[in-house]
C-alpha cells in the first residue's frame, strides 16, 4: 500500500513539473517573438520614389539582391556590390538612411 501511495505522489509531482516547464517554455517564445522586427520580402516595385533615389545616389552600381519591409515603413535591403559581395542596409520610406546593428 505504501509502493502504490509513493507511485501516486511521484507520478503527480512529474505531472506538475511538465506543466510548469510547458508554461515558462511558452511565455518565453512570446516574449522573443515581440522584440524582434519583423520584415516581410516585398518586391522592388513597391520601393517608395525617395528610397530608389537614394540607392541610386549612394549604390550607383550595385544591384538590389533582397527587399524587404515592416509594419513601421521600414525598408530592409540587400546590396550587391560590383566586387559580389552583399551589404544589408536599412532605409525608411522618406529615403533617410537607418543605423541598425
Amino acid at each position: 500500500m505504501k509502493n502504490y501511495a509513493i507511485l501516486v505522489l511521484v507520478t503527480l509531482g512529474m505531472n506538475f513539473d511538465v506543466t510548469a516547464m510547458n508554461v515558462s517554455n511558452t511565455v518565453e517564445s512570446e516574449v522573443v517573438m515581440n522584440l524582434v522586427d519583423e520584415f516581410v520580402k516585398i518586391k522592388s516595385n513597391q520601393l517608395t520614389p525617395p528610397v530608389i533615389e537614394e540607392i541610386l545616389k549612394q549604390y550607383p552600381t550595385s544591384k538590389l539582391g533582397a527587399a524587404y519591409k515592416n509594419d513601421k515603413g521600414e525598408f530592409k535591403l540587400v546590396m550587391v556590390l560590383k566586387s559580389g559581395t552583399r551589404r544589408t542596409v536599412y532605409i525608411d520610406k522618406y529615403g533617410n538612411w537607418i543605423n541598425k546593428k
